[in-house]
């Protein structure tokens, strides 16, 4: 990316300037160095004619007097993004009208051709007067030529909408790339990583003492691991599954599929997408041992990367900035970050989006993704698989029953599994036996547990572990829920491991958020009524290693007396409900398979779109079409009405202290998000009331009264007494 500056003020119409205005950088040096990024960027998918057209007309709006008088010093507000949108649409490449209008301020919706000059939709910015840009017809218009869409995207509205976003990403990341190199000449370069085929080569020297297994369990990881790595080498590219039991190592079988597919297929990295930011830190670690600390980034919002004082780390800041467009080899990101990602409209979520393009793209627990937005999902994996080159792979113990969703929304892919024998991993790698216990009381409950030195039981609500927690023996007792922070989370976690090795009494009651991924093994384990998925994540925490007879390793669901089922989870309930009268084994492959095909009947294919997405795009949206703004405000995977209530403990004072001063950063919040709690606004109007919260920067809280948090049991959930009100 190196390129010519220009460094006498009087060379024609200027872009941009630096800070001590002692170089200058000119409107066709950025648009030549803009397209020719972007044009790289959209090879992958076929897009480069059109990126590069983008590129070249995206700024030229500042071949206008009013832009170069701003440069000069006038505060008058300059509009220098419509001119280009406007001169793409006459050239009829409305993709690239798109991206030009929204590289700045976000792609802007459709809109109608009703739409005034003063609507903030596309048809509203084309009938937009600007200010007069002639001089680009000298220097850019002789070089333009019609550019043509790349002949795999198909003449659909959904379609269409997933390539624009995509070719938007590759002008803003080309718009800020070239930008960032003339702006700071002599910063650290990005990139510096090793090539795939070099960690995969750490990988085959990580995995090489597995590969003569003395007992049978060991045997079958290694069968499990050399199918991966064959299915990686021999595989096109494609859509796969692999359904793989816990005590498998799924993981790093996964990772070998994905490096040594990366490498044959010469695709450009790999990108592993985990549920919850809960359990993401122990699958990095994995791979930070196989593949160097260096090459792996970690994106969401508890990553941290902040760079400050004086001596800058390049590794560091390579991966401060490797956060903005991923262009690091090994990703491992959040379903959150990647999918609203991909139906965002901003600039600085949308600039990564054409680095997923050519990758090898791992769902880890993939019968987690949100029900609310299943079909959404489905259709962004099949986007990508179909017109962007990648791989993805459903990654889980439990596969839901996706194959009709994507038969539906993707007819053109076929779905395969990559360890085809799922019966036969099934039966060996049973761990634990399902038994019903029917309806107890909290009493009868707490003292079943008391009665096991070590026993895990997950229920539905915060409340009822804190009230179990409560009546359980002191010695070697666990409550873990959302209510506590993520550092206390994370402390009691290793505490927990550590007592279950040691044979110590530990007994532990959860929510939810220990069943995904969270590597810990009891001996027996309970579970509240739940989706028969969710009752299988909790088998996973039982037996996980296999040291016990399954017949002695009992996974017991319940049902608590005078309580329903949350009403968000009762179809799954009655779905479950459903299996266990049909099959003799729930947790049999077939059974898994029923459940979602129950669970997708009780709800309708309605509710696996609950926004209403696809159809915002199919059918436009209140006389919209291509809606992208409107969607992006709609799709939140996380959507509760949920507030953040910081705590004030030793380690974050300091960091309270900084916000309170004006220090406001991402990184700061990164830190700050470590002693922080969610909660519903009648618990935090309860808090507001007592006086034992204060409103710290606008949008979060502070909690003023410390005796309202346990440190081992969380936020207390009744200002007044400690006692549980709120779920």
């Amino acid at each position: 990316m190196k390129r010519t500056m220009t460094n006498h003020p009087s060379a024609g119409f200027l872009a941009h300037q630096s800070e001590d205005k002692s170089r200058v950088q000119t409107v066709l040096e950025h648009l030549e160095g803009t397209a020719a990024l972007a044009e790289q960027f959209a090879s992958p998918f076929g897009g480069g004619e059109q990126a590069r057209l983008a590129g070249m007309l995206h700024d030229i709006g500042k071949y206008s007097e009013a832009f170069q008088a701003r440069l000069q010093g006038s505060r008058s507000t300059v509009d220098h993004s419509t001119a280009g949108a406007q001169e793409a649409f006459r050239l009829r490449q409305p993709e690239a009208a798109f991206a030009i209008a929204g590289h700045h301020s976000g792609l802007p919706d459709g809109g109608a051709s009703t739409d005034c000059c003063e609507t903030p939709t596309l048809f509203g910015r084309l009938k937009k007067k600007v200010e007069p840009y002639g001089a680009w017809s000298q220097e850019v218009q002789p070089g333009l030529s019609v550019a043509k869409r790349p002949a795999q995207i198909a003449p659909d509205n959904l379609s269409e909408a997933f390539y624009t976003r995509m070719l938007y990403s590759c002008l803003v990341d080309a718009d800020f790339l070239d930008t960032e190199v003339f702006m700071q000449e002599n910063a650290v370069p990005r990139g510096g990583y090793a090539p795939l085929s070099e960690l995969l080569q750490k990988l085959r020297q990580y995995i090489a003492p597995w590969l003569n297994p003395s007992n049978a369990l060991n045997r079958k990881r290694c069968e499990i691991l050399q199918r991966c790595l064959a299915a990686g080498q021999e595989q096109p590219s494609g859509l796969y599954t692999l359904t793989v039991p816990t005590g498998g190592g799924k993981t790093v079988s996964s990772l070998a599929f994905a490096l040594t597919h990366a490498v044959a297929h010469n695709k450009s990295r790999v990108i592993y997408v985990i549920p919850y930011t809960s359990i993401i830190d122990q699958t990095a670690d994995t791979f930070r041992d196989i593949l160097g600390d260096e090459n792996v980034l970690e994106h969401h919002s508890g990553a941290d990367y902040a760079v400050s004082g004086d001596v800058v780390d390049a590794a560091l800041y390579r991966k401060s900035l490797a956060t903005e467009n991923w262009d690091a080899p090994v990703i491992v990101t959040t379903a959150v970050q990647f999918f609203e990602s991909l139906y965002s409209n901003r600039p600085s979520r949308c600039r990564k989006l054409h680095n997923i393009a050519n990758s090898v793209v791992i769902f880890d627990e993939a019968q987690t993704l949100p029900v609310s937005f299943l079909l959404p999902c489905v259709e962004a994996i099949g986007q990508l698989v179909q017109s962007y080159r990648v791989t993805a792979v459903l990654c889980t113990a439990t596969q839901p029953a996706l194959q009709p969703l994507f038969a539906q929304l993707a007819p053109r892919l076929s779905m395969q599994e990559l360890c085809p024998n799922t019966q036969s991993l099934y039966d060996f790698f049973r761990r634990t036996t399902l038994c019903q216990a029917g309806v107890l009381s909290e009493e009868e409950l707490a003292g079943r547990l008391n009665a096991q030195p070590q026993a895990l039981c997950v229920v539905n609500r915060r409340a009822t572990a804190q009230k179990l927690y409560a009546m359980l023996e002191a010695e070697g007792r666990y409550c873990l829920t959302t209510l506590l922070c993520p550092a206390d989370r994370k402390r009691l976690l290793k505490e927990i491991r550590t007592r279950l090795r040691d044979g110590k009494p530990c007994r532990v009651v959860s929510t939810s958020l220990i069943e995904a991924g969270v590597d810990v093994d009891f001996p027996a384990a309970w579970r509240e009524e739940a989706g028969l998925d969710s009752i299988l994540q909790t088998a996973g925490r039982c037996n996980r290693e296999g040291l016990r007879p399954a017949g002695e390793s009992l996974v017991t669901v319940f049902r608590l007396e005078g309580q329903r089922a949350p009403a968000m989870i009762r179809p799954n309930v009655d779905s479950t409900r459903s299996v266990l009268a049909h099959f003799a084994d729930p947790a049999s492959p077939q059974a898994i398979e029923a459940y979602f095909s129950f669970y997708r009947t009780l709800k309708g294919d309605a509710a696996l779109d609950r926004k209403g997405i696809l159809d915002a795009f199919r059918r436009g949206y209140q006389g919209c079409a291509l809606p992208f703004a409107t969607v992006a405000e709609q799709f939140h995977l996380i959507d509760s009405p949920t507030v953040t209530l910081y705590l004030s403990t030793e380690e974050s004072q300091p960091l309270i202290a900084q916000l309170q001063a004006g220090q406001a950063s991402r990184a700061l919040y990164r830190k700050l998000g470590q002693y922080a709690v969610s909660i519903y606004p009648g618990h935090l109007q309860a808090l507001l009331d007592a006086g034992a919260a204060e409103l710290l920067d606008g949008t979060s809280y502070l909690l003023t009264d410390p005796s309202l948090y346990d440190p081992n049991t969380g936020l207390s959930l009744d200002v007044a007494t400690g006692s549980a009100l709120f779920i």
